[in-house]
Order: structure tokens, then C-alpha cells, then sequence
């Protein structure tokens, strides 16, 4: 049994007439990383605020190591630590002035030198906040976020702006915050960064969740492709487990949830019958693919249905 370090039971947020989270419903457990991603105007951002302790819920509620984030938020802000999507800095301090006044203002913070290694920008520590580049500031924010060792992680958009190396060495800043205890809700539009981070995940759509659980649980909504083109002329295909569609011009897509024993009998029609398969392609389904089935089929992806797995 994991120990529950968030926890948000049916929360919904409105705006005036407007309800921008519709009865939202995750918990994410201790030591791991939780990523929420979503859709164009899902609601991810408002919903974010409301577990940060940022504004209340409109009904529902939301727990964090027990305590309600908005009334309790002296208990329960000193024992986590927020990445915004876009930072205040003061540009005329520098680096070092920037990280020294930060610890100033919270528990139990790092060397600030040793806050700048981590991240890569020792060697920037007296550089104006204002000459840095769009990348650096996401790096010097990361800093600050991890500067009071924090217990929970909120880490909004982390890696936007940065170069493919910078980002690698940001997966691996989390990677040991994981390693070492932190818990990590982190949102991100990079879906790279979410397969390769997250221990559970959940996708909103329209101010709901779409689908939500392990990556392989949520890949599992979305249907396996293989793809070849044929000669127009060539006899039916075999019976398949998946649903296949076959133009005119001898493109076949057939989407199933029985790759392996779909692709072993298209070969084997293909070598019964001599007929050259060419493009063939034969995947799994991806993070994107299932994002963008969610977008496109309002919130219902795979085969219509709409799908939230419960853990306990």
C-alpha cells in the first residue's frame, strides 16, 4: 500500500457560469511521478492551481499530505516545491544574487553554488538575470524549485526552451529527486518526456479525465496499426482479429489489439499468395497516438469508450 501524497475527489472549478474541471477525480502516491497531460483549454492549468493551493476548489476536495492546500497552505506549502510555467525574476540580479535571496525564504535550502551545478549554470552565477537565455531561465527555475529539497515536486512545463542536452540532464535531475523519495506531479506538452518519466499519467479533455493509469494500461486504449499497399488486384485478405480498411488503390491500415497475431496471418496470405507487402509498417500504439484520439474523438478514445482506471 502506498501512502497517498495527493489526493483530489471530485473536484470542479468554475469560472462564473464556466466550469473548467468537471468532477476530477486522481491520487498520486509517495516517491512517485505523476504526469498530467491535456488537451487545447482541458483544464489542466486551473486544476494544477488547485492542488497547489493556488485557489479553492468550487466543490470537491483536494488533499495534500492530508490537509486541504488552500486553507492550510502555511502547513503545507514549506514541504513543496513549485516550477511555474513562467517565472518573475528580477532582471537585474544575478544568478548567484537571484538564488541566495530564494534561500533566504525557504527551509532547509541548498548551497546555492552547488543548487547552480545541478542544473548547469555555475559557470553563469554572476550573469544578469535579464541575459539569460529562454532555456537558462527554465534551468535557473528548476533550481529554485529543488533549492529546499522539497517532498513534492509541482513542475509546470519544465523543459520548454530547452536544448535536447539541457533536457536530457533535466530528466535526470528528476530521475534522482525520484530516487531519493520525491513525489513529482509534473505537466508537460513534450509526451517524450511523460513515457519516459512517469510512473502513472492521465490525460483531460474538456475539464474531465480521458483516460488514465500506467503507460501501458493507457496505451492499451488505442488500437496497434499495420499498414502496407498491395496491388489493387490482389485477393482478399484473411480473417483478422482488427478492423481493416482497404482503398482503391491497394492501401490497407488495419487497426487491432492483436498485433502479433494479425501480422503473423497478413504474412502469411502475403507468402501463400506471392504478393510483395511494400511499406509494410507494424507498431504499437504511442502516447501521441492516444493523445491525439482523445482530441479528436472528444474524450473517447479506442474503440468509443471511455476509459478511467481506478488504483487502490
Amino acid at each position: 500500500m502506498f501512502e497517498e501524497v495527493v489526493d483530489v475527489d471530485g473536484v470542479r472549478c468554475s469560472y462564473g457560469s464556466y466550469e473548467a474541471v468537471r468532477g476530477v477525480r486522481f491520487d498520486i502516491r509517495a516517491g512517485e511521478l505523476f504526469a498530467l497531460l491535456g488537451t487545447n483549454g482541458a483544464g489542466k492549468t486551473t486544476l494544477l492551481e488547485t492542488v497547489e493551493g493556488l485557489r479553492p476548489a468550487t466543490r470537491g476536495r483536494v488533499r495534500v499530505f492530508g490537509k486541504d492546500p488552500w486553507q492550510r497552505r502555511s502547513e503545507v506549502r514549506p514541504r513543496t516545491g513549485i516550477m511555474l510555467q513562467h517565472s518573475g525574476f528580477a532582471g537585474e540580479l544575478t544568478v548567484l544574487e537571484t538564488v541566495r535571496l530564494w534561500r533566504a525564504m525557504v527551509p532547509n535550502a541548498k548551497d546555492p553554488r552547488a543548487a547552480l551545478e545541478t542544473v548547469g549554470l555555475r559557470h553563469r552565477e554572476r550573469v544578469r538575470v535579464k541575459l539569460l537565455s529562454g532555456g537558462e531561465r527554465r534551468r535557473l527555475d528548476l533550481a529554485l524549485a529543488t533549492l529546499a529539497r522539497p517532498e513534492l515536486l509541482f513542475l509546470d512545463e519544465p523543459t520548454t526552451g530547452l536544448d535536447p542536452e539541457s533536457r536530457r540532464a533535466s530528466w535526470e535531475l528528476v530521475a534522482g529527486l525520484l530516487a531519493e523519495g520525491t513525489t513529482v506531479l509534473l505537466t508537460t506538452h513534450y509526451l517524450e518526456e511523460a513515457e519516459r518519466l512517469a510512473h502513472r499519467l492521465a490525460i483531460m479533455h474538456r475539464g474531465e479525465i480521458a483516460l488514465s493509469g500506467t503507460l501501458s494500461e493507457v496505451l492499451a486504449a488505442e488500437s496497434a496499426r499495420i499498414r502496407f499497399s498491395v496491388a489493387a488486384r490482389a485477393p482478399g485478405l484473411p480473417v483478422l482479429a482488427g478492423e481493416v480498411e482497404r482503398d482503391g488503390a491497394g492501401r490497407v491500415d488495419i487497426r487491432t489489439a492483436s498485433l502479433q497475431s494479425d501480422l503473423h496471418r497478413v504474412l502469411d496470405w502475403s507468402r501463400e499468395h506471392g504478393i510483395h507487402l511494400s511499406g509494410l509498417r507494424a507498431r504499437q500504439a504511442s502516447l501521441e497516438d492516444v493523445f491525439h484520439a482523445v482530441r479528436e474523438s472528444d474524450g473517447r478514445p479506442g474503440r468509443g469508450t471511455q476509459q478511467e482506471v481506478k488504483f487502490r
